[in-house]
């Protein structure tokens, strides 16, 4: 399995908004969801720093995930534009696998 995680800052009059593009059910799992390999998405929002949210899009491996970059450049670029005004700030965390993979 391939995780790539991400943190996000988001405007706080924005947080309803962000939860439901950015949920298992939102717009970008429905982009994903068009490639091959895609296992879902989840996401998680802090209990301490509030309203700081982070994804993790789970991919069957990094080569799926190259492909999908690849063939869905321009969707996820116009998605990724209409997003911004959303976050004050977003940061990848990195690509991930689970431990002794």
């Amino acid at each position: 399995m391939y995780l790539i995680l991400w943190e996000f800052a988001v405007a706080p009059q924005r947080v309803a908004e962000f939860r439901s593009i950015y949920s298992p059910s939102g717009e970008w799992a429905k982009l994903f969801a068009q490639a091959v390999g895609y296992l879902g998405t989840e996401l998680l929002e802090s209990c301490e720093d509030l309203p700081r949210f982070v994804t993790i899009d789970r991919w069957r491996d990094a080569a799926d995930f190259a492909e999908f970059q690849q063939r869905f450049r321009e969707p996820y670029a116009a998605l990724d534009a209409r997003c911004k005004h959303l976050t004050l700030s977003e940061r990848k965390l990195g690509a991930f696998r689970p431990a002794g993979k």
